[in-house]
């Protein structure tokens, strides 16, 4: 097998720089959709919980209609 070949420090800088450049801007987005997503989570836990007494109250109704004299 062959010994390795020196890379140039051209190509070092340029994918170190790549990799910085590609954190930053990772970090940037996440600073970005943090809140939004946040926000999502908030809303649909608000529809949860009305979704959740729509139905409670449904069942409630549903009991309520099977329990009578007439049966």
């Amino acid at each position: 097998m062959a010994p390795p070949v020196a890379v140039s420090p051209l190509i070092k800088t340029a994918r170190y720089s790549a990799l910085i450049v590609g954190i930053i801007c990772g970090k940037r987005r996440y600073d970005e959709l943090k809140p939004i997503a946040a926000e999502e989570r908030r809303v649909e836990e608000e529809e949860r919980k009305i979704r959740e007494e729509k139905e409670r109250i449904a069942k409630e109704l549903a009991e309520a209609s099977d329990d009578t004299i007439l049966k």
